[in-house]
């Protein structure tokens, strides 16, 4: 429990995040957490493995932290600067490297020196030597650990070597401390390669942008501009601010924070985001975030918060280690004693293997197995545009059974487009659209921005018009040439009287289509009809045919919309099932009837009008990350493109970490049980145990590490 000091205020509880260098075992982390909340004046810390930071809530003095951190055999600094310390881990020097290649020189020659019968002094010297340059930090570790009262690897480690030397045993001592420097410095490699995902993440923006302020043009770091302020952005540059484009036009690369291909054209009034990329023409954008609000800085955050959380896979491999440490240590302590003291059997050969089960006992490859997975997959998919918010959803989306979608904003493209204009007899299609554009160009409701886009671009003139007037739920009116023209619903103009007549066949087939029918005219005669419709991303299709070819038992859209339309667009997608006219808890008793029927449910929206289906869904997955923030907030994965065709992917990449994880804790396992039988039998010596046990951890992180560079296309279902 966390000491907490008797004099400290609460309003004195300042929250700290230290970065920490030398952190590449995941028991270790843990250990290290236990040991920084138990300092007094510390209120709570919670250790984050896979980005090597700890955020700490204390009155303590920050020195005072950083002491017990280094005690406990790191070192640690404030964050600061996320981009900087990302610079910082990856040119930190590393005396553990250097220490480690003069054992090794040591030891070899120790070997050469006795292979040539030298001295038997030069011989110890070297071996020596070689054991306390590559035991340096071991020891050095195993110290604090003992004085803290925690049975670490460094101390199982040096116990075991020390046992070594007092058998005579010098060569295999000298061979144990070397193999174990070694494994830790590759293990610190494979960590921060694991960890580049997110360093590469902080790298993408700018510390510093080019700010026109008072007519003048100067560069300013990020921290100092502020929201409102002009940034000029050059072709070929980083946007270094979230904005929004106030003049010129461009195409800007997406792809380093949504993951799409291709770029995206840019003008006047169109977001940009932090960490794109100015491809084409000079950019004017008015900054609407501070630098530590962009979209960058929170999926930064989001994604290093991810890689915190402990997957289900974790929390079982967590409690097996905090067992079995003990365990097998109580049984190195029983081979020593019972065999020589119950038995007659000679001291030194149990004591031996007593030493090789404690180097057995370090859970080192078991505990690594998970994270390493999870910390490879999230960062994977974060640099192709899926944010998932911790393990539990990763291995929870290689679960799904069934998949369940709104239709507008998810399946469509969430705005209507106008799609027909049918000029009836007597009428031109200019004067239809006219008029409508006249009736309709003060309306902001969506149909009408709709008929006014697609009017702009067909370059109708618009009539002058006045006393425009909104009727709610039918349409519109307003006087034009003295004349009163309506635009609006069937509802509307039959309640004008209006002869429908002649055009009822055409609407039935209109609304058959999915298509919402709006008519123009005066009381006493239609103009015509102009019909909008939500379309259907192009991705739609290919997205739902990936979904099936993952196993995905049952996909379903889910609408409030009315049939017609949902039935419209649900045979538009190849028969894909519907259910219509849903209110919000009508969805959520459909999500809960699936979950009933299928288990494991994911239900994606737009993040906005689906909350209640999103929270009640196993794993809730919202469109336009990249747009909106209650997407990032509310859903488990927020996918940043709005590309569906990710869901596959995700899917995939689910099964693959859960099968990864699978197979690291099966390895793990195994090779601790071959060499416990093994030490039980006499077939194994302290060296080819710490080979054994190193090997076992590198191999998982390398395991691991295969999905940092996953493509879907290899990946199997």
């Amino acid at each position: 429990m966390p000491k907490h000091d008797p004099k400290s205020n609460i309003n004195d509880v300042q929250k700290t995040v230290f970065v920490l260098y030398g952190l590449d075992c995941a028991d270790c982390a843990a250990k290290l957490e236990k040991r920084v909340a138990g300092l007094p004046g510390v209120e709570e810390a919670e250790i984050n493995f896979g980005a090597s930071k700890i955020n700490v809530r204390h009155t303590a003095s920050v020195p005072k932290i950083i002491r017990a951190i280094k005690e406990a055999g790191y070192t640690a600094e404030p964050v600061v600067d996320d981009a900087v310390m990302a610079t910082n881990q990856q040119l930190r020097y590393d005396p553990k490297l250097l220490l480690t290649l003069l054992s090794g020189l040591f030891l070899a020659g120790g070997m050469a020196a006795s292979l040539f019968n030298l001295a038997d002094r030069l011989i110890a010297g070297l071996l020596l030597a070689a054991m306390l340059s590559g035991g340096y930090f071991v020891i050095k570790n195993a110290f604090y650990s003992i004085k803290a009262l925690s049975m670490d690897m460094n101390v199982l480690m040096s116990v075991a070597v020390i046992g070594a030397v007092a058998i005579g045993e010098w060569f295999e001592g000298a061979t144990v401390v070397f193999l174990f420097s070694l494994g830790n410095t590759l293990q610190a490699y494979s960590m921060a390669k694991t960890r580049s995902s997110i360093r590469d993440l902080m790298k993408l923006s700018p510390r510093e942008a080019l700010v026109l302020r008072n007519g003048r043009e100067i560069m300013l770091s990020v921290e100092q501009i502020a929201v409102g302020d002009i940034i000029i952005v050059k072709p070929g540059e980083r946007i270094a601010m979230d904005g929004t484009v106030i003049k010129g036009n461009s195409q800007v690369n997406q792809a380093p924070i949504t993951g799409e291909s291709l770029p995206v054209e840019k003008a006047p009034g169109a977001d940009v985001y932090a960490g794109t990329i100015n491809q084409e023409g000079t950019l004017e954008i008015q900054v609407t975030k501070k630098i530590q609000d962009t979209t960058l800085a929170k999926i930064i955050d989001l994604v290093e918060e991810a890689q915190a959380q402990r997957a289900p896979s974790q929390q079982f491999v967590d409690i097996f280690a905090k067992y079995y440490t003990p365990s097998v240590i109580a049984t190195a302590v029983a081979i020593a004693t019972i065999p020589t003291l119950f038995l007659g059997q000679p001291f030194l050969p149990w004591l031996e293997r007593a030493l090789i089960m404690l180097v057995i006992a370090c859970p080192c490859a078991l505990v690594i197995s998970t994270p390493v997975a999870i910390i490879s997959a999230i960062g994977s998919a974060a640099r192709r545009g899926v944010l998932i918010k911790g393990g539990a959803y990763l291995e929870g989306a290689g679960g799904l059974k069934a998949v369940a979608f709104d239709k507008t904003g998810t399946l469509t493209k969430g705005c209507p487009e106008v799609t027909d204009v049918i000029a009836l007899p007597g009428h031109q299609k200019q004067f239809l659209l006219g008029i409508a554009v006249a009736v309709e160009h003060r309306s902001q409701h969506p149909v009408a921005r709709a008929i006014l886009g697609y009017a702009k671009r067909e370059r109708i003139k618009a009539y002058q018009s006045e006393q425009f007037q909104s009727i709610p739920g039918q349409g519109a009116i307003a006087l034009i040439n003295g004349t009163k023209y309506y635009i609006g619903n069937t509802r509307l103009f039959m309640s004008l009287g209006t002869d429908l007549t002649g055009v009822q066949e055409r609407l039935a087939t209109l609304q058959r289509q999915g298509k919402t029918a709006m008519l123009v005219g005066t009381a006493d005669q239609l103009i015509g009809i102009i019909a909008v419709a939500d379309r259907v991303r192009p991705d739609s299709m290919i997205a739902l045919q990936g979904l099936r070819s993952t196993g995905i038992k049952k996909l379903v859209m889910l609408t409030g919309d009315n049939t017609a339309t949902a039935s419209a667009i649900a045979e538009y997608l190849g028969g894909l099932e519907y259910k219509a006219e849903l209110l919000p808890q009508e969805k959520l008793s459909t999500i809960k009837e699936l979950q009933s029927r299928y288990g494991r449910v994911a239900m994606v929206g737009d993040g906005v009008n689906d909350t209640p289906a999103l929270a009640a869904a196993d794993i809730g997955i919202a469109m336009g990350g990249v747009g909106t923030d209650t997407a990032l907030e509310t859903a488990d994965i927020a996918l940043m493109a709005d590309d569906l065709s990710n869901l596959s992917y995700t899917i995939k990449l689910g099964r693959r970490t859960l099968g990864i994880i699978k197979q690291n804790i099966t390895f793990a396992l195994m090779v601790k049980a071959l060499f416990i039988a093994g030490t039980f039998l006499g077939f194994t010596n302290l060296w080819m145990a710490v080979f054994a046990d190193t090997g076992a951890a590198m191999l998982v992180i390398a395991n691991g590490m295969r999905l940092m560079r996953v493509r879907e296309d290899k990946m199997a279902v």
